[in-house]
């Protein structure tokens, strides 16, 4: 049904107050559609939705029992709408609507969610009017919060600083919030983490006595893990001031504050000369407007012989972020392209000497936070409360899904000044063995 008809059943659902004796009409092209009964309605406007995100093998459920099952495919599960209110919500802006409306609980999701979501946004990706929807919506709708010094700052701070306690409730033992390395898919989280430092050392291919800036270094943990195991001297900004406070207390715990000096700063006011840049996790705050000025601040802090990686989410294709996630979870956040990213390197001038993407290591690292997230709901609800819960429980299921069904991927891009020529001739330093036991890792 055309869009502006559609808006006609709406309006006249609400004159009418949705009285079970209603009946209401709706010129459509091909004529006049009548509903004896509102509960037709409903069901009538479900499918709609439904056929719009390409019929999702999804059981939809209105109040106690107007239920709608997928015309092709077993159900991987049931959504459960608490009432009409709920399901015009929904209508207006899904995108938005649905995380708000399952915060509050007005709608319910039987089974697993992440698997749920999952299969709505594969069916998505193969329906050109979800796409065309969706994209309107975001681009009419969502605003994303500048990233400025003064705007970065407070981005930062409404995700990161919420509470060191709730991380530790279900991040690994050394507090990384990114993507995890699984050599072997069944390592744990604390191994697939320390992999994941190796992982970056190695292509950075870092030598004993070399000086490395970090910008946006989280706890501190991988800035700590290179002094420690590679003999470097890191300076790490971070502008999350709960972070830098953790960060610089582990350093002095550890002895190693000698060697690592953690800065309470925006990565736009580092200064001095290094051997290497390093950033895990922090291109997703600059905003794509500021990434030529990161390629100069690299370009002039980089020697001649240096060498960076940028470990960062992105996409496959150009797209604001999700307009829930970047109000509740994210303010300000974008996950940029391949080609968007070389608005960093190419007006600088460097080469790039490896790309990779590990959009499942990090379905398999949200998996692995998801999990204990979910066993710490105890405790959580202590120290928050029931809305909060649910809002992290859809943020991290929903995270999952957008890696599995392809949405989002994760790259790691190293790069260098182009007259460097001291490079390997393979990627076998990649995965040498490090020689570091388990027991030095402290996993024993």
């Amino acid at each position: 049904m055309h869009e502006f008809a559609l808006k006609r059943v709406i309006l006249r659902l609400r004159e009418t107050k949705m009285e079970e004796s209603a009946e209401v009409k709706a010129r459509d092209i091909g004529g006049i559609v009548r509903f004896d009964r509102p509960i037709e309605i409903e069901k009538w406007l479900v499918r709609k939705q439904m056929a719009l995100l390409g019929d999702p093998p999804v059981t939809m459920v209105i109040g106690k029992g107007s239920e709608v099952r997928p015309a092709k495919n077993k159900p991987v599960g049931t959504v459960r709408i608490r009432d009409r209110k709920t399901l015009l919500h929904l209508f207006m802006h899904p995108q938005l609507h649905f995380g708000d409306l399952y915060s509050d609980g007005n709608i319910e999701v039987e089974g697993d969610l992440a698997a749920v979501m999952d299969s709505v946004f594969r069916c998505m990706a193969r329906s050109p009017r979800a796409g065309f929807g969706n994209a309107w919506r975001t681009t009419m709708f969502n605003r994303p919060r500048s990233n400025s010094l003064s705007g970065s700052k407070d981005n930062i701070h409404e995700h990161y600083d919420i509470g060191n306690d709730f991380y530790k409730l279900w991040l690994d033992e050394k507090m990384q919030y990114t993507c995890a390395y699984f050599s072997d898919p069944a390592a744990t989280l604390e191994e697939a983490q320390i992999a994941k430092m190796d992982h970056v050392c190695k292509k950075l291919m870092l030598k004993a006595g070399e000086t490395v800036v970090e910008a946006g270094c989280g706890w501190g943990t991988l800035a700590l893990h290179m002094a420690r195991h590679y003999g470097v001297t890191v300076k790490a900004y971070n502008i999350s001031h709960q972070q830098i406070i953790s960060a610089s207390e582990q350093a002095k715990a550890a002895g190693l504050d000698h060697a690592v000096e953690f800065i309470e700063d925006d990565y736009r006011n580092l200064s001095g000369s290094f051997d290497v840049f390093v950033s895990v996790g922090m291109l997703e705050h600059v905003g794509i407007r500021y990434y030529r000025e990161l390629g100069k601040i690299i370009g002039r802090s980089l020697k001649e012989d240096g060498r960076g990686l940028i470990h960062s989410i992105g996409r496959n294709r150009s797209e604001l972020m999700n307009p829930w996630i970047e109000r509740h979870i994210f303010p300000g956040a974008y996950m940029p392209t391949l080609r968007e990213m070389m608005e960093i390197f190419e007006p600088s001038g460097f080469s790039i000497l490896d790309v990779e993407n590990l959009r499942l290591h990090y379905a398999k690292t949200l998996e692995h936070w998801l999990n204990r997230f979910e066993r710490a709901q105890d405790r959580i609800i202590t120290m928050y409360d029931q809305k909060f819960i649910r809002t992290w429980r859809l943020y991290l299921a929903g995270s999952i899904a957008s890696f599995t069904a392809g949405d989002l991927q994760l790259f790691q891009v190293v790069f260098a000044h182009p007259n460097k020529n001291d490079l390997p001739w393979t990627r076998a330093h990649q995965y040498a063995e490090t020689g570091r036991s388990r027991r030095e890792h402290g996993l024993l």
